[in-house]
């Protein structure tokens, strides 16, 4: 009886190193996913030559404002939104990389507001929280700093802002919606997109024009 006991013993015990093992393998394999600067897309053989890049600045505004700061009233506001949690104190960040997303209206863009993710923003005095996903500025970046690694989306960034990310619907703006991917037309769902490192987002509403490439500052 005694061996039984101890032969099932040994097999919980690898169960349980399978399972850790698997989840360490699992937790690299999106980490290097996520480190691995994303590639802009190749030029086809005669195309065109792309656009210089457009240089990101630290601390700038990249189109008209035309939202205020912070979340909207249906974003996050502090509570969790799909696992992502809005911490008031500092928290050990394991994973922390950054995108760029740049909205055009018509062929105009639209500046993506400073402290989503901000909870209140700083332009508030009180004290608050700060979601794993946010931005700095108005120049479109996104901060992904979260002390797990796993998979954030765009979807993510535009729920906890509180605005629509729909097929005809991108922040209140309405109409037809055109999708480049590091320089490639993407033609999946919107809210998909991962938020991998230095990923150039460009979403059109209405008018679609060849999308604008981005240079991220040394260190980022």
């Amino acid at each position: 009886m005694r061996a039984i006991y101890l032969g099932f013993a040994v097999v919980v015990v690898l169960v349980f190193l399978g399972f850790g093992l698997f989840r360490w393998h699992e937790t690299q394999r999106i980490a290097a996913i996520y480190a691995t600067p994303t590639p802009l897309a190749s030029l086809a053989p005669g195309a065109k030559p792309q656009p210089t890049p457009i240089q990101l600045v630290d601390g700038g505004t990249l189109g008209q404002k035309l939202f205020p700061d912070g979340d909207t009233s249906i974003g996050g506001r502090g509570l969790p939104v799909n696992g992502i949690r809005c911490d008031s104190t500092p928290v050990p960040i394991v994973l922390h990389v950054h995108q760029h997303l740049a909205l055009f209206v018509n062929g105009k863009q639209v500046a993506i507001p400073q402290y989503v993710g901000m909870v209140p923003n700083p332009n508030n005095p009180q004290s608050g929280c700060l979601y794993w996903i946010h931005t700095h500025d108005a120049e479109g970046t996104i901060h992904v700093e979260s002390p797990h690694v796993r998979l954030f989306h765009l979807g993510d960034f535009f729920a906890i802002w509180g605005q629509p990310l729909r097929a005809n619907d991108v922040a209140g703006f309405k109409g037809p919606v055109t999708i480049w991917l590091n320089g490639s037309r993407y033609t999946g769902n919107a809210k998909n997109i991962p938020l991998v490192a230095h990923q150039q987002i460009v979403i059109e509403v209405g008018k679609s024009l060849p999308p604008p490439l981005y240079a991220f500052p040394t260190g980022e």
